[in-house]
Order: structure tokens, then C-alpha cells, then sequence
């Protein structure tokens, strides 16, 4: 720090996931909720993707040592509150990034086990399920599905909120501090989604009214990067995540009716004026 005298520092979040050349997504999606909800964000790239609001059309992933320097630099220097991961790709991927959670002991990991795009491509290889369950999963305080996610990662279909409840407790069993599963794609006026923990005897039901538009493009990014922004706020889990929730409505609801593109249209992350948060240095 050299001759100067520091007395605060703001609540730091790693992203670590793909960048969208759109925007509305990945990477640039998280520095965007992080900085709204008055976090500090910074970044290890994973993957340079070329999409926009109507898919995506090529994919091209980065070494893991162009990963492992990026994490390596951040690391190194500043103090990381949380990291929420996105797209990994592959299972190389993923299994360098648990070896630098584990190397830099993080406490506060948000895993979005993003394996689907909103327009329904691909965003991942095989093994790559074997190798979160395995390696990633077990440092992670929560995961953060989708219903077509739950389904590939328990390999049980979902239908009703019953499903999702059981789904819940059979991924809690793999070494899991706690699992949200996101319940938009079912159908209803009301969309209800599943916390559970290791605390909880009965998941908690966060519901939500939904809202008709197209402009849902990296909902689950925004959310996961919200709830990793409250934890290294200080906030507990629960409460970190009914808080994101109601940042994620607000960004559709403010979003809704806005034109971004032909296709899945992005939320609206500037919805409130932002509040930046600054934590006390202790000696």
C-alpha cells in the first residue's frame, strides 16, 4: 500500500465464467449485477462466446493456464468475499477451478451449474456433470440449478413442485451445503423455487409472480452473481438469497417491455441506484 493509510474496502466477488458477446450474460451480466447491489467484481474468464439475443454460435474455451493465471492474479492481491462460477465447459475446467477454491480456501462459493443456454443451446461437453459432483460441488455453500439442470445433475424428470423438493434432498446428499432450484419453466401463474441446506428440516418456498416477456436472457447468471454479492455483503444464506430474488423480479419486471435484440432480451440490472457498499479494514 505504500505510503498511503487505507481504512475501508468494498465487498470483492470473483465471477469466474464465460464472457457474452451480447452482454446480457455470463461475465458481463455478473459485473453488472455486482456493481448494482454495490459489490466490487472481478474476473476469471473461462470461455469466449459469440452470442446474442438468438443463440449461440461458437464457443471458444480458454487454457486452464490462461485460467489459472487470471485466478492466480486476483487471488494474489485482493481479498475475495465470494466467487460464483458460470459456464465451465468442460471437465478440465472444472476441475481446475476446484483446485484453486481449494488452494485459496474460499469460503463463500455460488455454483450456477450453467449446462443450457436461454435459446436452449449446449453450453457444455460430456463429463462434465461426474467431474462438478466429484470436485466442485463439495466446496460450493450452494448450488444454483435450473429445472432442466436439476433433472441432467439428479437424472430425475420434474414435473411438479413435489419433484423439486425430492430432487432438492437427493442433490443435497452429494456433499452439499445447499441447492436453490430455480422453478421458472414450470408452468403457473406463481413461480416457486426450493431452498434447501443442511439445517433445514423442510425446504424453504420462495414464490414469486411470474412475468410474461422474452427478456429472461441470463436470468440464472444474474441471480447466482447476486446471491454471491449478498454473501460477501455479510448476509446469511437465506437471507442472501430471498434478498436476490427480488433484485433478479425487479430486473425482469423493469425489463420487460425493453427492446435488446430479436430474440431472449436481457434483464434490467441498472433497475435501482446503486449502493456501494465499503467494508471496515481491521488491523
Amino acid at each position: 500500500m505504500g505510503d498511503k493509510s487505507y481504512t475501508f474496502r468494498y465487498p470483492t466477488v470473483l465471477s469466474i465464467a464465460g464472457s457474452d458477446s451480447s452482454g446480457g450474460a455470463g461475465i458481463q451480466a455478473d459485473l453488472k449485477t455486482i456493481s448494482a447491489l454495490g459489490g466490487y467484481g472481478c474476473t476469471a474468464i473461462t470461455a469466449i462466446t459469440a452470442q446474442n439475443t438468438l443463440g449461440v454460435s461458437g464457443i471458444w474455451p480458454l487454457s486452464q493456464e490462461a485460467l489459472n493465471a487470471q485466478m492466480d492474479a486476483v487471488f494474489s492481491d485482493l481479498h475475495v468475499d465470494a466467487v460464483k462460477t458460470g459456464m465451465l465447459h468442460n471437465a478440465e475446467t472444472v476441475r481446475c477451478v476446484a483446485e484453486a477454491m481449494k488452494r485459496y480456501k474460499v469460503k463463500n462459493l455460488v455454483v450456477d451449474p450453467v449446462l443450457v443456454a436461454t435459446s436452449g443451446d449446449a453450453l457444455s461437453k460430456g463429463g462434465i456433470v461426474e467431474a462438478m459432483r466429484e470436485s466442485l460441488f463439495p466446496l460450493a455453500k450452494l448450488i444454483t440449478p435450473n429445472l432442466k439442470e436439476a433433472e441432467i445433475l439428479s437424472g430425475q424428470q420434474i414435473q411438479t413442485l413435489e419433484d423439486m423438493k425430492q430432487v432438492a434432498g437427493m442433490l443435497l446428499q452429494v456433499s452439499l451445503q445447499g441447492v436453490l432450484i430455480k422453478g421458472g419453466h414450470l408452468t403457473g401463474v406463481k413461480m416457486i423455487d426450493v431452498l434447501l441446506t443442511a439445517g433445514m428440516k423442510e425446504p424453504l418456498l420462495l414464490e414469486s409472480d411470474r412475468i410474461e416477456t422474452d427478456n429472461l436472457h441470463g436470468t440464472g447468471c444474474t441471480l447466482s452473481s447476486a446471491i454471491a454479492t449478498f454473501l460477501a455483503r455479510g448476509f446469511s444464506l437465506e437471507e442472501a438469497v430471498v434478498e436476490a430474488k427480488e433484485y433478479v423480479w425487479q430486473a425482469i419486471r423493469s425489463g420487460a417491455e425493453v427492446f435488446t435484440g430479436e430474440g431472449h432480451g436481457p434483464l434490467n440490472h441498472a433497475w435501482q441506484p446503486v449502493r456501494q457498499q465499503i467494508i471496515e479494514l481491521k488491523e
